[in-house]
């Protein structure tokens, strides 16, 4: 029996799942009656959607399509930062939707003030962009990630490494 247990708290997006995404999205896009000779369009770049359309009706509707599929394969969508409309060229209207992949320093830091503001005997320690919790019982480290999920955070969180 090991004498400390530790897990690890990240914020990833899985960026195959959200190429499937956009691939089912444009499938139900081109089959769609409202959008018949548009130029709808999403791209994936690195970590950054790029949506096109013609108008900020459809873009909105494109969007809508893409968080559904996004949701059905399970991404967080909580990760999704959205950029302004922007006009494009040729009349049309573009938007950014970038990934978060990571924790970022201040909400690292709010998770450790929660932490150890609950009270539990467990340790928290920040590395790059998740956060590693470590602890004598099982039971602290499941009241820690129950604790985490019911904080409210602006990101989804993902628990990894478990032992």
């Amino acid at each position: 029996m090991a004498s400390e247990y530790s897990f690890d708290v990240v914020s990833k997006v899985d960026l195959q799942e959200v190429n499937n995404a956009v691939t089912q999205a444009l499938k139900e896009i081109e089959t769609r009656f409202d959008f018949k000779g548009s130029k709808s369009n999403i791209t994936l770049e690195d970590d950054q959607l790029v949506v096109h359309s013609d108008s900020d009706y459809k873009l909105k509707s494109v969007v809508d399509i893409l968080q559904s599929k996004l949701i059905k394969r399970g991404v967080p969508i909580l990760n999704m930062e959205y950029g302004k409309i922007e006009a494009a060229s040729g009349g049309t209207v573009r938007q950014n939707i970038k990934m978060k992949q990571g924790i970022d320093q201040e909400n690292a830091k709010k998770m450790n003030i929660l932490i150890r503001d609950s009270k539990l005997k467990v340790k928290s320690m920040i590395q790059g962009d998740q956060l590693r919790i470590t602890g004598k019982s099982k039971d602290d480290l499941q009241a820690v990630m129950a604790l985490l999920r019911g904080a409210g955070l602006p990101l989804e969180l993902q628990f990894s490494n478990y032992r």
